[in-house]
């Protein structure tokens, strides 16, 4: 029996036991190789000789003992003795990585649908921080009962605020391989820049090299390096140790950071030390892009950090104080008293979540969108790579462009807040703060809008308006009529044409067409002052004030007096104008309101034209009175009478002249487009009202210049001339509700090519 079970007990042992071939352990290894001695020693001072002697999977960055010597001599020891526990727990776990990574999958990413080759730069390591203590600020703004007090605290491990029980936030390790820098088009000088004293070689961890790649071990995989890394500082902890930044640690500590207290956490600080004194998690508000202090990245997947880290750009403190008084503190007495959003985009300027390399700048953008405006060689006094992502000090600041653009004069004045909150709900805040298109702006304050019947109800966050004698009104009714009225103050102006207000002479420039409103047009006169078709109809206007002040993307003019007005007249938008300069025989559009009024396409209730749509947008074309007359003379228009001159027939009943009248006006009025003499919408084909006797719609050529646009009615004239109407006055055109009006020099003819009609 004895003999049965010792051959039983060797055959389970061939077949079970450890393979003679296999290689030994990564603790056995070191001792092997005979160049780690000071590796090993922390090994077993950290407790870690069983880990790395028995089954596991991990992956080591072991620095030898030339690396060993070097750090002695850094810290001002002599040898691996005088490395107490903490420490020697320190260098083993930030080296120890893990699963097993040799250089075949150490440069691809772990995504949740297998690996993504050569993007991925870093680690997570066994190595992190545990419960520690601080002294919240006396400034702190948010949590006052905790001032001064010296607390308990952790980071919190997920962005927004958030804090996972259990994940301990453990510290990447960060290395830099010649596969993941060919990938993203990076060189040694990339390295360099945060390295200048190391050799960049394809294979460097931190600030050294890896000497000996792929030691393969039984529980994993060893990689040898020349130097000695002691886990790397989180973002927020390099910051708050350098004093040239603490200005700008300041505004996040005082109005970004709360401190949460944990209870689980609370209750594993009581087992592990027997204190029941209450543990905090240090969360920063969910207005930053990312949490400073946060090791795991998104945490999008589990693996996300290996591919990527946060960036913090960090002004130095003259630079922070010198923008905060000049920019934000304008118009508000303290930074206490700004909203936290400014303060937040501020700070969040200076956030970029992602990894911006030195020679990456441009072509990475913070979280508003922008990108990092810094030279590397000239701006950037300090650069630290840390476990959460890259650290610069600067020597400027990061310029939001929601502060430096047109939109940043509406946004850091509170006197603007209804402005600002309209352009918000609208989407107009985005036009507004690109740099790629260049604005003119007419500010409009919260006293004007109240004072033409505006106003903001903060319980219900809605616009009111109450017209004078008239019933409050709330909704989505004031809301668009105060969005139009911005509308009327905005001005696409790429070469800076409404830069010298007043303009000598006057014009007109077409406003708005942004947050989903048509674009109008406005008038402008030498005596600076502006006015929309509303103005005009009620004989009012509104002055600006000078100088203009410049941004980044345009000009900003101050206004005084009631807000521009857009014209009401919706349904009779088109006759009301022309009437209102037509009633008098010596008024301009006299024998065009003549024929029009008494034409069979005209409601003379409602004033409403057939085929002209209720707030549409139109463009009128108005010949003169002797220009009509001269149509009359031709049979373009029923007149009576046998010779040179005809008399104008107005109200003729024959059905012929009535499509006479009736054709001529429709095809001086296009549709769906405004065109005015200012030179910016040319050489188009625009359809007017009226069809031929096919059904096509007709169209009317316009060749555009600054008071000379010229309308080409398709007539050929002798020596093969084309025929064509002018329009050559910005002051003469006339303004309506969506609607210009355009006095030109001759009529316009149509001859239908079907019947040979005259249209």
């Amino acid at each position: 029996m004895l003999t049965f079970a010792g051959c039983r007990k060797k055959a389970y042992d061939d077949y079970y036991g450890r393979p003679a071939s296999l290689a030994p352990s990564i603790y056995q290894t070191l001792q092997s190789k005979g160049n780690f001695t000071s590796l090993l020693a922390c090994i077993d001072k950290a407790g870690y000789t069983s880990t790395l002697s028995t089954a596991g999977y991990w992956t080591m960055f072991a620095p030898n003992d030339d690396a060993f010597k070097k750090y002695f001599a850094s810290v001002g020891i002599t040898d691996v003795s005088q490395i107490n526990a903490a420490t020697a727990t320190k260098i083993v776990t930030y080296a120890l990585v893990y699963n097993a990574f040799q250089t075949d999958h150490l440069s691809d990413l772990q995504s949740t649908t297998g690996w993504v080759p050569n993007q991925a730069f870093r680690r997570r390591t066994v190595y992190h921080d545990n419960i520690d203590t601080l002294t919240v600020g006396t400034a702190n703004y948010l949590q006052p009962t905790l001032q001064g007090q010296k607390i308990n605290f952790v980071s919190e491990n997920r962005n927004g605020g958030a804090f996972v029980y259990g994940d301990f936030n453990n510290k990447y390790i960060p290395y830099f391989t010649a596969q993941n820098f060919a990938n993203y088009l990076l060189t040694a000088s990339d390295y360099n820049y945060f390295f200048p004293a190391t050799t960049y070689t394809g294979f460097n961890v931190v600030g050294g090299s890896v000497v000996n790649k792929d030691i393969v071990c039984e529980n994993g995989v060893m990689h040898e390096v020349n130097s000695v890394t002691l886990p790397l500082s989180s973002l927020d902890v390099y910051l708050a140790s350098n004093p040239n930044y603490s200005h700008f640690k300041q505004l996040l500590d005082k109005y970004m950071v709360t401190y949460v207290q944990d209870v689980n956490t609370t209750h594993l600080n009581q087992v592990l030390t027997g204190s029941s004194a209450p543990v905090y998690v240090k969360t920063y508000s969910a207005l930053l892009a990312f949490a400073p202090n946060n090791e795991n990245y998104l945490k999008q997947f589990d693996n996300d950090g290996q591919a990527s880290g946060y960036t913090l750009f960090v002004p130095t403190n003259d630079k922070v104080d010198a923008y905060i008084n000049s920019v934000l503190l304008e118009h508000y007495a303290s930074v206490d008293k700004l909203p936290s959003q400014i303060i937040a985009d501020f700070l969040n300027a200076h956030f970029f979540a992602g990894t911006v390399w030195p020679s990456k700048f441009a072509t990475n953008n913070n979280s508003l969108g922008e990108p990092a405006r810094f030279d590397p060689t000239n701006d950037v006094v300090d650069k630290k790579v840390c476990s959460n992502g890259f650290f610069y000090g600067t020597s400027k600041v990061e310029q939001p462009n929601a502060f430096s653009t047109v939109y940043g004069r509406v946004y850091l004045d509170p006197d603007y807040s209804f402005m600002k909150t309209s352009l918000d709900g609208s989407g107009i805040k985005l036009n507004l703060t690109n740099l790629f298109f260049k604005y003119t702006l007419l500010m409009v304050s919260n006293a004007q809008f109240r004072a033409a019947g505006y106003d903001f109800n903060t319980t219900t966050n809605q616009f009111t308006y109450q017209p004078v004698g008239g019933t409050l009104i709330t909704g989505a009714v004031p809301s668009d009529q105060i969005k139009r009225i911005i509308n009327l103050g905005i001005y696409r102006t790429e070469n800076n044409e409404l830069a010298n207000l007043p303009a000598s002479g006057g014009g007109v420039y077409e406003a708005g067409g942004l947050g989903g409103f048509a674009a109008e047009y406005v008038k402008y006169t030498p005596s600076k002052t502006i006015a929309a078709a509303g103005n005009i109809e009620s004989n009012t206007s509104v002055t600006v004030t000078t100088p203009a002040v410049q941004t980044s993307n345009g000009i900003v003019y101050y206004t005084t007096g009631l807000p521009l007005q857009y014209s009401t007249n919706i349904v009779n938008a088109v006759s009301f104008n022309i009437s209102k300069n037509g009633t008098l025989a010596t008024d301009p559009y006299y024998m065009f309101w003549q024929y029009l009024k008494s034409s069979t396409i005209y409601n003379a209730t409602t004033g409403a034209i057939q085929g002209v749509d209720a707030g549409g947008i139109y463009t009128v074309f108005v010949p003169t009175n002797a220009a009509m007359q001269d149509a009359v003379n031709n049979g373009w228009l029923p007149g009576t009478g046998t010779g040179a001159v005809k008399v104008p027939n107005y109200t003729s009943t024959a059905v012929v002249d009535q499509a006479l009248v009736n054709n001529f006006i429709k095809y001086h009025i296009i549709k769906g487009f405004s065109v005015v003499p200012d030179g910016k919408k040319s050489n188009t084909a625009y359809p007017t009202l009226l069809a031929n006797s096919n059904g096509d719609i007709t169209t009317l050529n316009v060749v555009n210049a600054v008071n000379n646009m010229q309308i080409f009615d398709g007539q050929i004239l002798t020596g093969n001339v084309k025929r064509f109407a002018v329009a050559n006055s910005q002051n003469n055109v006339v303004l309506g509700n969506y609607v210009v009006i355009n006095p030109i020099n001759t009529y316009l003819q149509y001859i239908d090519p079907y019947n040979q009609s005259k249209y």
